[in-house]
């Protein structure tokens, strides 16, 4: 490990505890020593089968060539940033971090890309151009599920987001699972008892499902997502009461040339759908409306305390005490918000992951060897 990520590493540790150690509001004092507790333990759980820096001496140059990769095709196209970050959450969410999601259909394998919640999915070309740049320094040794991981938290930090430490060494599948990508992933029309019950089954709390819907503040969100609010709600002949009045105005503005009926044909789940040519057909709001890398997560959380949440999903997270608490707490404090966004961050990435002798290292991230 060179001296500059284990320093960065060491920084990022000191954070936490000091965070943890000095946070005086009354919302941190229940918490504060199960993330710490937590934060050790998924270490300890992790260190025999996950190292950080795990390519030091196999692929030295593995995690310098991702960060250049992204951040070089970033400066052409921001709209890699919320796409490798949706990617992330649609390939951890279903049986863990294992680029299943990346599987191309062939005769042994129906793709998880051919559900319906991940139809709007984007960044599979930036993970190949990596997964090319990668190969020809150290062929055979680094994982797309490793690349999809490490491009994802290089796209958090385009997109104004915090630095999180991440263990490597993951391996891929060599199976794809279109049926839990097609029933288990959350919809954006979840509501709030729908929405916990989902991320707990993959271990998150309340604390974290609102932290990492967090997510949210970069990309574009289509109005396909979220126009069925705008005017028939629910199956009533009136738009969400949840919107603020203003903000349905100008909401109908935008997406009159979508039909308001429709319901969204695809999930965004955790990231929104990055803009693309056929939004030309279907507007949206972009969600770092104030420019890129401005306000991570402040803006998304205060925004739904105005009532401006643009996804169901989104606006249910003040419909609970627990959950409203939270929101409140990240619309406030930017450094609470990214500690924790950091942390759910690791906790996503370290999801069922398969090491050795588990899977494979696929040559081509699209197919199985």
């Amino acid at each position: 490990m060179d001296f500059t990520r284990k320093l960065s590493f060491l920084v990022f540790l000191l954070c936490v505890l000091i965070s943890l150690k000095n946070q005086n509001a009354e919302i941190n004092k229940k918490y504060s020593f199960q993330i710490a507790a937590d934060f050790d333990t998924r270490v300890n759980n992790l260190h025999q089968r996950l190292r950080y820096d795990y390519y030091n001496e196999s692929c030295p140059l593995a995690e310098q060539i991702i960060r250049s990769t992204v951040r070089e095709l970033y400066d052409s196209r921001p709209d890699v940033a919320p796409a490798l970050l949706r990617l992330v959450f649609h390939d951890c969410f279903v049986e863990g971090c294992d680029a299943s999601i990346l599987l191309d259909s062939d005769d042994d394998i129906e793709s998880e890309k051919e559900a319906p919640p991940n139809e709007s999915l984007r960044g599979y070309d930036v993970i190949d151009i990596i997964k090319s740049e990668v190969e020809e320094a150290c062929p055979g040794i680094v994982s797309c599920a490793d690349i999809i991981v490490l491009a994802a938290r290089e796209s958090v930090l385009m997109a104004g987001g915090p630095f999180y430490p991440l263990f490597t060494g993951r391996r891929d599948s060599m199976d794809s699972f279109i049926e839990i990508a097609t029933y288990e992933l959350p919809s954006p029309q979840d509501d709030l008892s729908k929405t916990i019950e989902s991320f707990a089954t993959r271990g998150f709390d309340e604390r974290e499902t609102v932290s990492l819907l967090g997510a949210h503040s970069t990309g574009t969100i289509h109005c396909n997502f979220f126009s069925n609010r705008l005017y028939n709600f629910s199956g009533t002949d009136v738009p969400d009461p949840s919107i603020d009045t203003e903000f349905l105005d100008i909401l109908r503005s935008k997406c009159n040339t979508s039909n308001p009926t429709s319901a969204p044909s695809a999930s965004p789940s955790l990231s929104p759908s990055p803009s693309s040519a056929a939004s030309f057909h279907n507007p949206g709001m972009k969600m770092d409306y104030e420019g890129p890398r401005t306000g991570f997560g402040t803006l998304y959380y205060r925004s739904l305390l105005q009532g401006k949440g643009l996804l169901f999903v989104d606006q249910q997270l003040t419909a609970g005490e627990d959950t409203e608490t939270w929101v409140r707490a990240y619309a406030s404090d930017v450094s609470l918000f990214q500690r924790d966004f950091g942390l759910t961050m690791i906790k996503l990435s370290n999801l069922q992951v398969l090491t050795t002798p588990a899977g494979q290292v696929r040559l081509n991230c699209r197919k199985v060897n």
